[in-house]
């Protein structure tokens, strides 16, 4: 009794999710379109990747540039490749691969892609990006860096609702996407913190 219980409150919360999806992937133009493919694309996001990796090592030096790099890097891996594990066990489709979605007239942006979706990946590494770069950011101790702190955050968000409105995710996919890549940004950057708290101020 109690399972199927569980099951019809799963059931629930599916349906949920998908009514909450198509609601905010019906809020479409020509405009917003272009803005969410955009914030969707990997490639875009070289560029700002490169722009932090610099920003790091300039106001840290260069040994804990290093380690803060490979804190990064380390994060992005780990979001990566625990979605890719969790999406093989959960087995859950796409928007763009779930007939009633397609039916309900799901506004698709991109390629279906892979079949599975949970949790998302593109949530889940812009997330951890933003939040383990913070922390590493926050070892320079000369300056604020609160224009960062706020501008990072708001980019992850937008790339992970993004995948919403191209039709890859469900709103579900992409909150825990967020909520993976929080984890894994604090608790590596944090180590990094720890490692680097020995080594020499920047001169």
């Amino acid at each position: 009794m109690d399972g199927v219980a569980e099951m019809t409150l799963f059931q629930q919360v599916h349906h949920l999710d998908k009514d909450v999806t198509l609601a905010i992937n019906s809020l479409n133009s020509t405009i917003s379109d272009g803005i969410w493919q955009f914030f969707s694309y990997k490639n875009s996001w070289y560029i700002l990747y490169l722009a932090v990796v610099v920003i790091l090592f300039v106001r840290l030096g260069w040994k804990k540039g290093i380690v803060a790099l490979l804190a990064c890097i380390l994060c992005l891996t780990c979001c990566d490749q625990f979605a890719n594990i969790v999406k093989d066990w959960v087995q859950r489709l796409r928007p763009c691969w779930d007939s009633e979605m397609l039916n309900r007239g799901l506004h698709m942006l991109e390629n279906k892609g892979g079949k599975y979706g949970f949790f998302s990946a593109h949530a889940a590494n812009a997330m951890g990006f933003a939040a383990c770069s913070i922390l590493c950011l926050s070892m320079d101790a000369s300056r604020s860096h609160k224009f960062y702190n706020i501008a990072m955050p708001i980019w992850a968000l937008l790339v992970g609702i993004s995948r919403v409105f191209v039709g890859k995710h469900f709103l579900g996919d992409v909150l825990v996407g967020w909520v993976v890549g929080i984890f894994f940004g604090l608790l590596i950057g944090s180590l990094a913190q720890r490692i680097a708290r020995p080594m020499s101020r920047p001169s």
